[in-house]
């Protein structure tokens, strides 16, 4: 899987996530090193904007995403299913 993020601003490097990604993964290698920094070069408006996949919503990253002080939109998880049976 490859991981990236955009904003009207800037966009982040992609990164390439290989097994599982799991919450604690999520915070040490995408927001921490990726987000929290773009999303501070954007400014103090910025949002955070991602689905309800489990590691976006682990008890680890909702802790870190709180004491990092990110403004974050939730955005439901709607996946086209293109492989209709």
């Amino acid at each position: 899987m490859v991981w990236g993020g955009i904003s009207t601003r800037l966009r982040t490097p992609l990164y390439h996530v290989v097994g599982n990604l799991t919450g604690v993964r999520y915070q040490n290698e995408i927001l921490q090193p990726l987000v929290v920094p773009a999303l501070q070069a954007i400014g103090p408006r910025a949002i955070l904007q991602d689905d309800n996949a489990p590691p976006h919503r682990s008890a680890a990253v909702n802790t870190f995403i709180q004491q990092a002080r990110v403004n974050r939109m939730l955005w439901p998880a709607n996946s086209l299913d293109l492989n209709p049976i």
